[in-house]
């Protein structure tokens, strides 16, 4: 059954599936939708259009949904879509979209959002990412899967990372990070590939030196884009078949 504290503000018009726990003093508004198993724990904000899946955990003091910091929001009717199974840490915050940016923030499934982490408007993150302490995503920021964002980050609007990617702690990233590698500085600087994200993601070794391989190819081999990943394709029919869905 759903059990809400006597402290907690709720809504009737809220939707709360089963087993929804709302703790002390939260706030759940009008329009907030709820899937059974996610557990809200004392003084938090769920408020505006905002959609949560099943078996979200959410602590204290954190603040989902409220309106966009875009002065060009206007009131629309945005949403925040969140998935499955998310942890979101002490006083994170998730905005929704805008109509500059399709209407909605979405957040995947298996993603640990840690303390003091901001999720700006018209964000895509995928699943099993992992954003840590203070790190900020402007609007329309694109995190795929299986990311590491190190505390303190800053990544700027519309900027795009790539599946299994790792962001190195108080780097200032500008630029699409593409899959698999490593990027850190001031102004975040390709540094090799994640070889640790990608072995306890289960890659074997055969498939990580074919990434290495690629990478010094497209990165390092001073020859442009489109020719590099010619040589790169060219590779991987020869001799990485088995590694086509890992490989740009």
């Amino acid at each position: 059954m759903t059990k809400i504290h006597q402290t907690a503000l709720v809504d009737p018009r809220a939707e709360l599936d089963g087993d929804v726990e709302v703790g002390p003093y939260s706030i759940v508004g009008p329009r907030v939708k709820i899937g059974k198993g996610t557990r809200v724990k004392s003084h938090v904000v769920i408020e505006g259009h905002t959609t949560l899946g099943e078996g979200n955990l959410i602590f204290q003091f954190a603040t989902v949904g409220s309106v966009p910091q875009d002065l060009k929001y206007k009131g629309e009717d945005s949403q925040l879509i969140i998935g499955h199974h998310n942890t979101i840490r002490e006083f994170v915050s998730l905005n929704p979209g805008t109509a500059g940016g399709g209407m909605v923030t979405r957040i995947g499934d298996h993603n640990l959002l840690m303390m003091y982490c901001h999720i700006a408007h018209d964000c895509i993150l995928g699943g099993h990412n992992i954003i840590a302490n203070g790190a900020t995503l402007g609007g329309h920021v694109v995190i795929e899967d299986f990311v590491i964002v190190g505390g303190l980050v800053g990544i700027h609007q519309f900027v795009k990372v790539g599946t299994s990617a790792i962001l190195g702690a108080g780097s200032m990233v500008s630029k699409d990070i593409p899959p698999y590698c490593n990027a850190t500085g001031d102004r975040a600087r390709l540094r090799g590939l994640n070889s640790e994200g990608l072995r306890r993601r289960g890659l074997s070794k055969e498939q990580i030196e074919g990434l290495k391989k690629a990478y010094r190819i497209i990165f390092q081999s001073g020859l442009r884009v489109k020719e590099a990943l010619g040589m790169v394709r060219i590779q991987r029919l020869k001799r990485f078949k088995r590694l086509e869905r890992f490989l740009v």
